[in-house]
C-alpha cells in the first residue's frame, strides 16, 4: 500500500503472494500504517466474495439460487452486503483471536499490527465463495473442498504469526494441530449429520408413500364393496 493512498495495484500483488506464497509474502510483510489500510482491505475481499456468491445466484446455483427469479437475485445482493458487514467484523474478532494465540506463542501482541495481518488472512474469503460452488456438485465433494480452504487458511496463519508476529514455531505449531485436529472432527460429524437428514428423510417418505398407497387401495375397495355410484 503507498503511503500517501490506497493502491488496487499494491492489493493485487499482496493478495495473490499471500495465497500463492504466504511464507514469503508473511516474511516481509509490513503492518506499519493507520487502521484504515486493513479495513478497506477487509471490505474489499469482502465485496468480492459477495459478488461471487451473487453470480451463482445469478446462474440459479445453490440455496440462493434455487429460489429464482427476482427473489434470487435480491438475496443475491444481500448475500453481497452480508460478507462485506461479515469481513468487517472478521477482521476484528480474528484480530481478537489472533492476538490470544500470539500471547499463547509469545508473539507480538501489538493489536494495529495484528489488525493488519487478520485482513491479509481475509484474502481467502473469494476462494472459500468459489469452494462454495462445489456443494451443489456434490455435498462431501464440496464439503471437502471447504475442509482444504480451512487447512490452507491454518497454513497461512502459521506463517502470519512465526514470521509477520514473532510467534514461537513449536507452540504455533500445537496451535495448528489442535485446530486442524478440530475442522477435521467437524468435518466427519457434518458428512454423519448429512447421511443420517438424508436417511430420516427417505424413511419419512416412503411412509407418507407408502400412507398415500394403502389410502388409494383402501378407496378402492370401498368402491368395489359399495359399488360405484358415480
Amino acid at each position: 500500500m503507498e503511503s500517501n493512498g490506497f493502491d488496487f495495484n499494491t492489493l493485487i500483488a499482496d493478495s495473490k503472494k499471500a495465497l500463492l506464497k504466504p511464507e514469503e509474502y508473511f516474511s516481509s510483510m509490513s503492518t506499519e500504517g493507520s487502521l484504515g489500510t486493513p479495513i478497506i482491505k477487509a471490505l474489499i475481499y469482502g465485496a468480492v466474495a459477495g459478488v461471487i456468491y451473487f453470480i451463482w445466484s445469478l446462474l440459479g446455483i445453490g440455496a440462493v439460487g434455487g429460489m429464482g427469479g427476482l427473489v434470487g437475485g435480491a438475496v443475491g445482493i444481500m448475500a453481497i452486503i452480508g460478507s462485506i458487514i461479515g469481513a468487517l467484523i472478521g477482521l476484528f474478532i480474528g484480530a481478537v483471536i489472533i492476538l490470544i494465540l500470539c500471547a499463547i506463542a509469545n508473539g507480538k501482541t501489538e493489536f494495529e499490527p495484528i489488525v493488519h495481518v487478520s485482513s491479509s488472512l481475509l484474502v481467502i474469503m473469494p476462494v472459500s465463495a468459489v469452494a462454495s460452488f462445489f456443494s451443489v456438485i456434490h455435498p462431501i465433494l464440496g464439503s471437502l473442498l471447504v475442509l482444504a480452504v480451512n487447512m490452507y487458511f491454518l497454513y497461512m496463519l502459521f506463517f502470519a504469526m512465526t514470521k509477520t508476529l514473532n510467534a514461537k514455531a513449536d507452540v504455533s505449531k500445537i496451535i495448528m494441530f489442535i485446530f486442524a485436529g478440530l475442522l477435521i472432527l467437524f468435518f466427519f460429524i457434518g458428512i454423519l449429520a448429512t447421511r443420517a437428514t438424508r436417511s430420516y428423510m427417505r424413511d419419512w417418505n416412503n411412509i407418507e408413500l407408502s400412507s398415500e398407497a394403502d389410502r388409494k387401495l383402501q378407496i378402492k375397495n370401498g368402491d368395489a364393496f359399495y359399488g360405484d355410484y358415480s
